[in-house]
């Protein structure tokens, strides 16, 4: 049984370097997982994997049961949950390929089924969300960059947007406003259902380009791939200097 869960997003449906030992197929009272959970080693710690867009990046942001993932991956005995997202920078010194330990978030979503409360019988809880990641397994995380010689950002705002359409020039201006630094459509209800949970939950986004009205062009799917593939890579020797001290 795996304590430790990757969620990936859009640039890691897979885990190519993880050396697979297993998978599970869970079934949840909340419908639907994205994926099979996928059971393998990273520095010879078993890990559980789970693509949130579905092993083929089928499911765009807004439809995603982030209810069931999160179920599943509770059932299955996780106790750590590391999820990789890929967003849009704001910070002009926020190269493309950068990547983020953020310390807070704002959602922006709406009409995503965002709590277990109010479904079936059991009692309302309200959560507290004063500081919305684990500061344990941030701390961690960010250990292990400086390990690996990595350079991340600490002290970040994640801002979450509905998707699956990127922001406009003017909805950035705004963002920036509010105090967000990054920008992505995933961090939201999942950040939160991870709480109600009780599951220690940290999110390391790679910037994959930077977001509307930052950049002098305008935001090509090939730009972000390019840029999502080399953050990826330093998602893997992250991944591979803290997953052994977890």
């Amino acid at each position: 049984m795996a304590s430790i869960a990757i969620i990936g997003g859009t640039g890691l449906t897979s885990l190519e370097w993880l050396e697979i030992t297993g998978s599970e197929i869970i079934h949840t009272p909340y419908g639907e997982v994205s994926s099979t959970l996928v059971y393998g080693l990273i520095s010879g710690t078993e890990v559980a994997f789970l693509p949130r867009h579905g092993s083929g990046h089928t499911i765009p942001p807004h439809k995603i049961n982030y209810l069931a993932n999160m179920w599943a991956l509770k059932e299955a005995g996780v106790e750590y949950v590391i999820a990789v997202n890929a967003v849009g920078g704001i910070p002009q010194e926020w190269p493309p390929g950068s990547l983020v330990i953020p310390d807070q978030i704002i959602d922006y979503t709406w009409g995503r089924e965002s709590t277990y409360c109010g479904i079936g019988d059991g009692p309302v809880v309200h959560i507290d969300f004063t500081r919305p990641y684990s500061d344990v397994l941030r701390d961690k995380l960010a250990v292990a960059a400086k390990q690996a010689g990595l350079s991340v950002e600490t002290k970040a705002t994640y801002g979450v947007t509905q998707g699956p359409r990127l922001e406009s020039a003017a909805e950035v201006d705004r963002l920036e406003q509010d105090g967000c630094h990054i920008i992505g459509m995933t961090g939201m209800p999942e950040a939160a259902l991870a709480r109600e949970l009780g599951l220690c939950y940290a999110s390391i986004p790679v910037v994959a380009n930077l977001a509307a009205g930052r950049g002098e062009d305008i935001i090509t799917m090939a730009e972000i791939e390019r840029h999502i593939g080399e953050g990826m890579k330093k998602i893997r020797l992250l991944l591979e200097s803290a997953i052994p001290v977890l």
